[in-house]
């Protein structure tokens, strides 16, 4: 193997002309592919293919579907009855109507025919629109609406506020037909021009939030620059040379082109939040090539030849950085674990992306580092002076210190209490959305207020639904939704329900306009809203209420052929402790009834809680076996890489530490664990491991060229390696730090400080938790010559001699 990467690495730096192109062929053909880079939200994409609430909502849309927009007009001084307010909902409802993508059967406000009030006439029960063809304008039309919207307990309660001073209106989306950028500005657009001095105007729904990270992606573009100029400038200042700066900025670029490219040509649509990866993979490129840079000028400062340097340094550095981007791409591959196709399809995003860091971070920079002049500054880059460098290297010797010899065991006393309390605290860490609204924007983002407000004003935008649903060849003779049994099992669910220890705010279902039918019918007194156990009492309830009435009228609670139903369960907030909460309550009131049924099975569940809940029981059932199966990988791989599982350990060891320090990290600052969070903690774990690699190799290395000495090995590798090390973390922090103070999701505020963290941890963990695992060990591996990790040159002369080491350490 060894013979095989020199003579690879002799063969491209000999044949640098045919590598160039080569390599611009690719960036060339990836580069083309970025003109169909399609960066958006795909709802559906999100949902588990497996799981039974995302199954029913596949089966039955029009029950709970989330993809709603709610806008909800509120009067400042008064009550809606005015013409003035009436005229705005009249014009919303009308505007919206022509948003594009919008599902016209499904808007819903008091000034549409959806709304409607029943009385007695002489004919039988009158099912009429609350609002007629035009706006109230006398004082005695609008008394006459106020008094039709309270004989109509559908929009009394839900369309209007209890007080009178609000209204909504409500508008579904069809997901293969909808920009979501598009019809959010739209919608948008409406609301700000709506709102005036006596009137609030809020949007809230699902559709709304895309709509909101859509109109924010801009300004991710913004923070890309900025954290581009960042790393750059960092680079400059710690390198101060041509070379070393512009080869890891061209390096990234390249394989952003390749990454990017590959998303275009396939016409796989890239999640917007989950751009703060790419960042990461940025750093990650840039912190690869800064390791690769960093050997080759050691090896050239003692060569003097820059050819001999780039093939030297590419034969010592292939296998660390192959094996370390190969853990990269696996921690971003594993996540395809989960059923979800966004996870899938990001996963083939970054994890080639990633892949692409290889022939970017090993021939690219060798290229570049060939064709590039010569640095002056190699001395001061090697740290032989007092300078920055210089520095660096001393307080890295400084901390070697507590790695070996008396300190180490209470420095490893340190680190077993921390890992104890941050399993405990990891174990306790909450799935599921937090906060009332959405934890992607903040508190006071337009949206959370606008879900605050409206659920403040009405039973709220979130919903749990209970579907009866026919069995194929049911109800031929009377519908399934119109049926005895369909409505008393409907009545005993919202019974059971309302009355249980977590009720929701309110219920709906057929059943309850079919009562205040047979209450008209009887003569109008509250005393008949109970249906009769009676089929043809309960056809004949049901008839009264859709007689010349548009099925589409009920398609909240009923389809159109009157087959299958749904019980509608309102409630404030899609808390986790909300959403535990509902579902326990509708799982035990289904029980109860029983799930199959002569004509129907009831199911359990769609809206907005039960798909939330969807998401959360993968991140419940995956998060643990992606952080298993990648653990066990890299064990694997590094076993056979240091030909021994002590290897795998030694590497694994402060991974999983790194891990639980970061779990425990958002238990503290109240993130919560959901699907996008698991994709890049599940990125940052493969990531995380890299600097171990490099180190754990570099131990490997100076171990022969230290006689044995355990003590000058360590102090050796952090000196030289490590520099390297605290200065790509630095690289990464800086590259993240942006998007902490620049963003305007939350969600990429939370992430940039939570991979902070967890790249400051990966930084410790490999700086003063693997030399600390090696000089307790000792691992025999690492006596061993015939490693592929070790040199495949003679670089004995390329080292700082035992008697120098103890010279520096003395130093400081």
């Amino acid at each position: 193997m060894k013979a095989a990467i020199n003579r690879f690495s002799a063969w491209v730096v000999n044949h640098a002309m045919i590598m160039w192109v080569i390599m611009a062929a690719f960036t060339l053909f990836f580069a083309i592919g970025l003109r169909t880079v399609d960066i958006r939200t795909v709802f559906s994409d999100l949902l588990p293919k497996d799981d039974p609430y995302v199954k029913v909502f596949s089966d039955h849309p029009n029950f709970g579907n989330p993809l709603t927009m709610t806008v909800m007009v509120k009067r400042k001084d008064g009550k809606i009855y005015n013409s003035e307010t009436l005229k705005k909902i009249w014009n919303l409802t009308r505007d919206i109507d022509l948003a594009p993508g919008v599902d016209h059967d499904t808007i819903i406000s008091i000034t549409t025919e959806k709304a409607r009030y029943a009385e007695a006439t002489p004919l039988g029960v009158n099912m009429q629109p609350v609002m007629g063809d035009r706006v109230p304008t006398t004082p005695e039309e609008l008394e006459d609406l106020r008094r039709r919207i309270e004989q109509s307990p559908n929009a009394k309660t839900f369309l209007v506020s209890r007080d009178e001073s609000a209204a909504v209106i409500q508008a579904t989306f069809l997901e293969s037909k909808v920009d979501w950028g598009k019809a959010f500005a739209f919608v948008q657009n409406l609301v700000e021009k709506a709102r005036d001095k006596d009137h609030e105007v809020y949007l809230a729904g699902q559709p709304a939030l895309i709509g909101w990270v859509y109109k924010l992606r801009a300004q991710i573009g913004w923070i890309f620059i900025a954290t581009f100029c960042a790393l750059t400038v960092v680079l400059a200042l710690y390198m101060r040379n041509f070379g070393g700066t512009v080869t890891p900025v061209i390096c990234s670029v390249v394989a952003g082109i390749w990454g990017f490219g590959l998303a275009g040509w396939i016409r796989s649509p890239i999640e917007p939040l989950l751009l703060v990866v790419p960042v990461l993979l940025v750093a990650r490129t840039f912190s690869h090539c800064v390791q690769y840079s960093e050997r080759y000028y050691e090896i050239l400062a003692h060569v003097r030849n820059k050819k001999k340097a780039v093939e030297i340094c590419m034969s010592v550095m292939m296998v660390p950085s192959v094996f370390g981007i190969i853990t990269d791409f696996l921690g971003i591959t594993l996540i395809a674990m989960a059923p979800i196709p966004a996870m899938e399809r990001f996963a083939l995003f970054a994890g080639w992306w990633a892949i692409a860091i290889i022939p970017n971070g090993v021939i690219l920079i060798s290229l570049l580092l060939l064709a590039l002049p010569t640095p002056k500054n190699i001395d001061k880059l090697v740290g032989q002076d007092t300078g920055l460098h210089g520095a660096i290297r001393n307080w890295l010797l400084a901390l070697a210190k507590i790695t070996y010899g008396k300190p180490a065991f209470l420095t490893a006393g340190f680190f077993a209490v921390l890992a104890v309390a941050a399993t405990y605290l990891a174990i306790q860490i909450k799935i599921g959305n937090p906060v009332e609204g959405s934890n992607v924007l903040f508190p006071d983002s337009e949206y959370n207020m606008a879900v605050k407000a409206i659920n403040r004003n009405f039973p709220g935008v979130n919903t749990l639904e209970i579907v009866i649903e026919a069995k194929p060849g049911a109800g031929q003779k009377w519908r399934v939704a119109r049926s005895e049994e369909a409505s008393f099992v409907r009545t005993k669910l919202q019974a059971l329900i309302e009355s249980s220890e977590h009720p929701p705010r309110a219920t709906l279902s057929f059943t309850d306009y079919m009562m205040e039918g047979n209450r008209l019918f009887s003569g109008g007194s509250p005393k008949w809203l109970p249906l009769d156990p009676d089929p043809q009492a309960v056809n004949a309830a049901g008839t009264s209420v859709t007689m010349g009435s548009n099925p589409k009228n009920f398609a909240n609670v009923s389809d159109y052929a009157f087959q299958n139903s749904t019980v509608s369960l309102w409630y404030a907030d899609n808390k986790q402790e909300t959403v535990d909460n509902a579902l326990a309550t509708a799982k035990k009131a289904v029980d109860a009834v029983g799930v199959d049924h002569k004509d129907f099975t009831v199911r359990l569940g769609t809206g907005l809680i039960a798909l939330q809940q969807s998401m959360n029981n993968v991140t419940e059932r995956f998060h643990y076996r992606i952080l298993g199966a990648l653990s066990l990988v890299i064990v694997i791989l590094a076993s056979l890489v240091y030909r021994s599982v002590i290897g795998g350990l030694l590497l694994i060891i402060p991974v999983l530490l790194s891990n639980f320090l970061l779990f425990a990290a958002m238990n503290i600052v109240g993130v919560g664990l959901d699907i996008n969070s698991l994709m890049v903690a599940a990125v940052a774990v493969g990531v995380g491991i890299d600097y171990d690699i490099y180190l754990l190799s570099r131990i490997c290395e100076e171990y022969h060229a230290h006689d044995g000495d355990w003590k000058r090995t360590i102090a050796a590798s952090l000196s030289t390696t490590g520099k390297a090390i605290l200065f790509t973390a630095t690289v990464v922090l800086v590259g993240l730090t942006p998007w902490y103070f620049m963003s305007d999701l939350k969600f990429m505020s939370d992430m940039s400080i939570l991979l902070l963290i967890l790249v400051t941890i990966n930084m410790i963990m490999a700086l003063v938790v693997l030399p600390l695992l090696v000089w307790f060990i000792k691992p025999k591996f690492a006596t061993r010559t015939d490693l592929i990790v070790g040199e495949s040159y003679d670089l004995s002369d390329f080292t700082a001699k035992g008697s120098e080491i103890d010279s520096m350490m003395a130093k400081v």
